[in-house]
């Protein structure tokens, strides 16, 4: 662990947000230094803590509600209970926004101002306030106050219409991606956008509200892709596993598994063919420019590199391709991801004490932050569980015992 001054030591964020999106945008925060102080509903928490398809296991059968959606986003943060519905609860939040640098939201539109929760009501607690928005759909207009979720916005907003086996296969049509990428993509725009507000604070003295968009996201992310469409008016294929910038670039078999290879440029086709032993096909009138490669006959091209990569192991092949510096890769299962030696050389996989678990410890993937040389992202808190912090941050804040307990009674934390 670097003993470097974490950059955002001393900022305060308050995460009233569930699920992925928005506990990702404040984890990254965290994971940079911040105090993130998760605001969850007392007895039930974020709807995270029950999504996944594996959990952390308790010490002496505890169930500690980290399911893998919670663990993969709320590392690095205090839980605190309240129920913000109740004139106390409102209270407490107004008490942690006078002190506070952040708040994060992802309520439906206009559903904290009820309670005065709200940008213009807090700001006016706290004009540095950065109050950041996350919604489906964003803040106006006439689906803002629909609900939204990541596989919603993969089909709205172009990702499965440029993802799937192309046209004229078996299987083709629209495919979602495995990962909530729009999610995860816009938990990062959450804390850029944050980032960015805390900058212009520091040069005017003001804090905003942000308006983050799980749709705008979406469609951002589909960037050169979709750029080529605003470009041409012409809407791209799906090309299944097929690289979008040229080719040859896909998956190819190997005898004892397989490889992506990016060979787009004519650079690297050049020295493929060589490698191949077949220089002609340079010059092949089907594959002598990058478009007739990569798309007019890209299944034919891919035969032909089939038809010889089956010839070796993949770690043969990957030697080979090194050698000449031909951009490829082992494909990787799961399990096998975490014997890769590069990614073992890198520290990935981050073993975090966990006061809570049956061993002990959690394993948790490693920010890609954590190679900044003078503040680098740090993984210090084990994901908490639900209310674990509510006493400490409370006595923060200058509640006695007497009262939290009184709170406490009352169902307020």
């Amino acid at each position: 662990m670097s003993s470097n001054k974490a950059a955002l030591e001393g900022i305060r964020v308050i995460d009233m947000t569930r699920v992925l999106a928005g506990p990702i945008g404040a984890q990254i925060l965290g994971d940079l230094g911040a105090d993130v102080i998760k605001v969850e509903r007392p007895g039930v928490g974020d709807d995270g803590r029950v999504y996944g398809l594996a959990e952390v296991k308790g010490k002496d059968g505890m169930n500690v509600r980290q399911a893998g959606f919670f663990a993969a986003a709320n590392r690095n943060k205090r839980s605190i209970t309240l129920n913000h519905s109740k004139a106390e609860g409102q209270e407490i939040l107004r008490k942690l926004v006078q002190g506070a640098d952040v708040l994060i939201e992802n309520y439906k539109v206009g559903d904290l101002k009820r309670f005065g929760l709200d940008y213009e009501s807090l700001k006016a607690i706290n004009p540095r306030l950065i109050y950041c928005s996350v919604t489906g759909f964003g803040q106006t207009g006439p689906m803002a106050a629909r609900p939204g979720y990541d596989g919603l916005f993969q089909a709205t907003g172009g990702m499965m219409a440029v993802t799937g086996i192309p046209e004229g296969q078996p299987g083709a049509g629209p495919l979602k991606a495995g990962p909530s990428l729009v999610d995860f993509i816009t938990g990062h725009n959450v804390a850029i956008s944050i980032l960015a507000a805390l900058q212009h604070r520091n040069q005017t003295g003001e804090g905003q509200h942000i308006d983050i968009a799980l749709l705008d996201s979406s469609v951002a992310m589909i960037s050169h892709i979709m750029q080529d469409y605003l470009l041409s008016g012409v809407t791209p294929p799906r090309l299944g596993n097929g690289g979008n910038g040229g080719g040859p670039a896909d998956l190819i078999h190997t005898k004892d598994g397989m490889l992506y290879l990016t060979a787009g440029g004519d650079e690297h086709w050049r020295r493929l063919t060589v490698l191949m032993g077949q220089p002609e096909l340079y010059q092949d009138p089907r594959f002598d420019e990058n478009y007739k490669r990569g798309k007019l006959n890209r299944l034919e091209l891919m035969d032909i590199i089939n038809e010889w990569s089956r010839g070796f192991t993949s770690e043969e092949l990957q030697a080979k391709f090194d050698e000449v510096s031909i951009p490829a890769a082992r494909y990787n299962e799961l399990p096998e991801v975490w014997e890769d030696p590069q990614v073992q050389h890198r520290g990935l996989r981050v073993t975090t004490p966990h006061p809570w678990s049956e061993t002990g410890t959690v394993d948790l993937i490693a920010s890609p932050l954590a190679n900044m040389s003078e503040s680098p992202a740090t993984i210090r808190r084990a994901p908490p569980l639900l209310g674990e912090h509510s006493a400490e941050v409370l006595g923060e804040l200058g509640y006695d015992a007497a009262r939290i307990d009184e709170l406490r009674e009352m169902k307020i934390i």
